[in-house]
């Protein structure tokens, strides 16, 4: 009978495409992150976003450390030390940091220099585009990418495009090695990172869904920890249309997010003030299938113990997970 229901609300939602056409639909009104418009029917509201039910190569995924494919060809990844300015946006499903990557902007710092991304697995030059943050309501789960069935309380994604390929950002997350995503998962601590409280110092200013807010000289590099250690694999995107266009490099170290700071992010809200929704939280998807990908990494966890070989990488992992049960 649940099922029934369930079937019955989501062909409701695609006689959406029977509307008049004087009236404006706008998909990305249509998905969340729960129920019947959730993660699990992204696939079946809209067409055009079949990947994210049939798709092969889909992200976020549970990394298995056991699972590791060590490739001692992978490079450290680099990321342009300079500063770079732009927006943070309450989108209504994530907390977005945009950058004004328009090169003929000049501002009080002198022209918008773009940040690149290169390295690590890429064989091409990326440009650094935006930054989501994805956080729980909870302090159990909030991150999309997991460590052995182990989330954090929040994650976020530095994405970029190839700039060598394609024009933009909106281009290349339809095309091949389109987008890198690194992601870099958040721990509770006492101390935050500095480039981290850029963005949450500006969390007052986006409350609601469709505030923003300007973010100024925020180093990208900055926010990555303290460590040339990573895996990496070939996805998705995380939201629909779950283009899978994405090379995937998950750091092998947190960095700290504080109590207060995740208070001012389960603060903001997904509607407007006349109508604020739900909370913005739980804004992640979970994980998905790694069917036959490598995920390959430049740990070599074969440590010498008394003149011997020892495939073991666990004094090399610096994650520290959640040990709690998911629910």
């Amino acid at each position: 009978m649940v099922l029934l229901t369930i079937a019955g609300a989501v062909i409701a939602l695609l006689f959406l495409g029977n509307i008049p056409a004087s009236i404006c639909v706008s998909w990305e009104e249509w998905w969340t992150y729960d129920g019947i418009s959730g993660p699990a029917f992204w696939g079946l509201i809209n067409p055009e976003w079949h990947l994210c039910n049939k798709g092969r190569r889909q992200s976020p995924v549970n990394l298995e450390p056991q699972r590791l494919l060590f490739d001692p060809n992978l490079r450290p990844l680099h990321i342009d030390k300079h500063r770079i300015s732009g927006t943070i946006l309450n989108t209504g499903h994530s907390v977005i940091f945009t950058a004004d990557n328009d090169t003929s902007t000049i501002n009080l710092y002198g022209p918008q220099i773009p940040v690149n991304l290169t390295g690590g697995p890429l064989s091409y030059r990326y440009r650094f585009n935006e930054i989501h943050i994805h956080y729980g309501l909870h302090d159990q789960f909030g991150s999309e990418h997991s460590v052995e069935g182990y989330t954090f309380p929040a994650e976020i994604q530095i994405f970029g495009y190839n700039s060598q390929l394609y024009t933009n950002f909106t281009d290349a997350l339809y095309k091949a090695q389109g987008i890198v995503g690194v992601a870099v998962l958040l721990q509770l601590g006492d101390l935050s990172n500095p480039e981290l409280r850029m963005l949450t110092d500006q969390l007052e200013r986006i409350r609601f869904g469709g505030d923003e807010a300007p973010v100024r000289r925020l180093s990208v590099r900055g926010l990555l920890p303290d460590t040339e250690h990573y895996m990496t694999y070939e996805g998705s995107t995380t939201s629909p249309a779950c283009h899978e266009t994405v090379t995937w490099i998950v750091l092998n170290k947190p960095i700290y997010i504080t109590k207060q700071q995740l208070h001012g992010l389960r603060r903001l809200m997904q509607g407007q003030p006349d109508h604020p929704k739900a909370p913005l939280g739980n804004n992640f998807r979970p994980p998905q299938p790694l069917l036959h990908r490598p995920v390959r990494t430049n740990i070599d966890f074969r440590s010498k113990q008394n003149g011997k070989a020892c495939p073991t990488m666990h004094k090399e992992v610096l994650y520290k997970a959640n040990s709690w049960k998911q629910h």
